[in-house]
């Protein structure tokens, strides 16, 4: 059936039946009904017109409260007709509801949508008619247990009118928390709710109350949210380490994105065959007419040939036995229907024989570990150990642009493509179980599976962190413009929900994405949000104090034994407390004599920030060996924060060196620590 929007009196009728509390309410369809209704109710009442064509109803002068005699009754009957007939003559008129007014009282919102990629979605937030300037809500996708339900209902801005605000007594958290647990469990058992919208909710101090429900109903899909073929099937993470490859489609032509594959995978240890029917030999090296000539076993086939050949070819492949083929060309879904049904018999094929595919349409993959550049980026990447799996391939081109110059290695770099069989999800699994790899970055447009990812990610994050940056929100994603989570709750708001649930830590740009996969590839999780600070510089040490408290990091006093200790060598005017301020003159002996008196006491601190600037007494290359140091005798996190120029560059080196990350501006250090601890607090819930 198509969706359709339950009229009030339904909606209501269906609440009562799940137990959840609405007004006393009649359905009448005269003026003498309606103060009959009225009497019976108890003054004073609301009334509202019920249509299936009027969604706003104050918009046609359909609502009017406030009625308190049974000739008001009686007249707010006709002046609703009346006014419904004049605004909305097209409407048709099942009746007018009469419900008592609930009195006042906290108004909060509870919705539910169908999301494209997650299924279905609660939210939570204030409610009433600032929800959509406020927008101060929580999402969660379903199912959720009621421990979840009741951090969602607290993280809020405005919790603390719920809680007790400013002398006011608190409001039935209990009953709040009951109502949720009551509509997320039946959203999930009946598929024809496809969303519903209630605002507002008045919580009282004893018990809550629906008094405006919109519900839209529609034929069950038979699944809530996209399944992929593939995406059960389990992926061999030795799949990724091939003993041998082949380019299908090198060239000699500089211009051909088969020529830079080939070039890029001439430092390949392992056995690297050409594939082109009309050479014989490549960069030196003898080659093929097709893959099924080369005499030995082939593990990946980079394919780089047109589109519309690709089937051949892989039909070829698997004759061959080729494991994982990586497909750069593009012409496939991302260029409408016909692409998209190439893109299945391709799929189709590989499915048949057994072969794993990466893309098409992807720059391809690079393990630097290994010697592996099977991409047309002229650019390989140093060996790290954050893997970065990304939906863009110019995205990781700039990227492993900027990582040269700044230090920054990689485990795996992964393009997926258009996800027509292999998609996050299993290169997750092959991160997380890759040694080298230590954090995860994505970047992600477009997760297909998204109850898969949710499953294997959640599996991950306690194990190796990941970060990740989404970017836009399909226009599939957003809901019907007749409900307030519609609007609340689009696409990229789900997909963040999605990541805070499983313990991914969100970041809204590459700069944060890399200063947090940096930070938790080196130091892991801390175990706690107490924090110290070590400076020279008292400015610095004010600023630390505003982006601890900014961001969520909690500035730890000193305790009397550490501060007894601390006098015995800092001069007397140094500042006592948290952050340090441990004065401009301040070399590298002071700096490894405060460290020594940190490591001794360990027990007080989860993180510490040491802030070090250029002066006439500091050599940079000292300091950073004593914050290495102090690194590798604590198992506590430390961030380094050496600020300056090229002055400081000979310390930034040895910290590289050591894989310490640096943060060239305060802020970022506590914007990053920050968002760790909230990782850590969702991950650890």
């Amino acid at each position: 059936m198509p969706e359709r929007m339950l009229t009030e009196f339904e909606g209501y009728q269906l609440l009562e039946s799940w137990g959840v509390p609405v007004p006393p309410h009649t359905l009448v369809s005269s003026a003498m009904e309606a103060r009959e209704a009225a009497g019976r109710i108890g003054y004073p009442v609301v009334m509202k017109v019920i249509s299936p064509q009027i969604v706003h109803k104050s918009d046609v002068g359909g609502v009017i409260t406030g009625i308190e005699t049974p000739e008001a009754a009686e007249e707010a009957f006709r002046t609703i007709m009346k006014n419904s007939a004049a605004n909305a003559p097209e409407a048709a008129i099942t009746g007018i509801i009469v419900e008592r007014q609930m009195p006042g009282g906290v108004e909060v919102l509870i919705g539910g949508k169908t999301d494209p990629t997650f299924g279905k979605v609660i939210t939570f937030g204030l409610g009433g008619k600032l929800v959509e300037l406020l927008k101060d809500v929580s999402i969660r996708v379903l199912p959720v247990d009621e421990d979840e339900i009741r951090s969602m209902i607290r993280e809020i801005r405005g919790y603390s009118l719920i809680h007790g605000y400013r002398g006011e007594p608190p409001k039935d958290e209990d009953a709040l928390v009951n109502l949720i647990v009551a509509m997320a469990r039946k959203f999930v058992e009946i598929p024809e709710i496809r969303e519903f919208d209630l605002n507002p909710v008045i919580l009282y101090e004893r018990g809550a109350s629906v008094v405006d429900a919109r519900i839209i109903v529609g034929e069950a899909t038979g699944e809530e949210a996209p399944h992929r073929p593939g995406a059960d099937l389990e992926t061999p993470s030795d799949i990724f380490y091939p003993d041998s490859i082949a380019v299908i489609g090198a060239s000699a032509s500089p211009n051909k994105v088969g020529y830079s594959v080939l070039r890029n995978l001439l430092s390949f240890p392992g056995k690297l065959y050409p594939v082109n029917p009309s050479r014989t030999e490549l960069f030196g090296r003898k080659a093929y007419p097709s893959v099924k000539e080369i005499p030995g076993p082939v593990d990946w086939a980079v394919i780089a040939v047109p589109a519309r050949i690709i089937p051949e070819v892989m039909e070829e492949c698997g004759e061959k036995g080729v494991r994982l083929a990586i497909i750069v060309a593009a012409g496939f879904r991302e260029i409408g229907d016909e692409g998209a049904a190439l893109e299945e018999r391709v799929t189709a094929i590989a499915r048949r024989h057994g072969i794993r595919i990466v893309g098409p349409n992807c720059l391809g993959v690079m393990m630097p570990h290994m010697g592996i550049n099977a991409t047309f980026d002229p650019v390989s990447p140093r060996p790290g150990d954050v893997a970065f799996i990304s939906q863009s391939g110019a995205i990781i081109t700039t990227i492993v642009d900027w990582s040269l110059p700044a230090d920054f290695g990689f485990s795996t770099v992964i393009s997926v493509g258009n996800q027509a069989d292999l998609g996050f999800e299993h290169y997750l699994r092959f991160a997380e179980q890759d040694e080298m790899t230590r954090s995860i970055t994505l970047y992600i447009e477009e997760i297909l599976d998204g109850r898969r990812f949710m499953e294997i990610v959640r599996e991950i994050t306690p194990r190796k962190p990941v970060v990740a940056v989404k970017s836009g929100s399909s226009r599939k994603g957003q809901a019907t413009a007749s409900s307030h989570t519609g609007s609340l709750a689009g696409s990229y708001e789900v997909y963040i929900a999605a990541f805070r649930q499983t313990g991914v830590i969100p970041a809204r740009s590459l700069r944060d994405a890399f200063n947090l996969a940096e930070l938790l590839a080196s130091e892991g999780y801390p175990r706690g949000n107490r924090a110290i600070a070590v400076t020279s510089a008292g400015g610095f040490a004010v600023l630390a104090s505003d982006y601890a408290e900014a961001y969520g990091v909690d500035m730890v006093e000193i305790p009397d034994n550490v501060l007894h200790e601390l006098n015995a060598f800092l001069p007397p005017y140094w500042n006592h407390t948290n952050p340090m301020d441990i004065l401009g003159d301040a070399d590298a002996t002071r700096f490894a004599a405060l460290f020594d008196v940190l490591i001794r006491h360990q027990e007080f601190w989860d993180i510490a920030f040491v802030i070090a600037v250029p002066t006439t007494t500091v050599d940079p290359t000292h300091v950073a060996n004593e914050i290495v140091r102090f690194s590798r005798n604590t198992s506590k996190m430390v961030v380094g924060c050496m600020l300056g120029g090229d002055s400081i560059k000979s310390g930034l080196r040895i910290l590289r060196g050591a894989r310490i990350p640096n943060f060239e501006e305060l802020e970022d250090a506590f914007k990053a620590v920050g968002n760790i601890l909230d990782g850590r607090m969702v991950r650890e819930r």
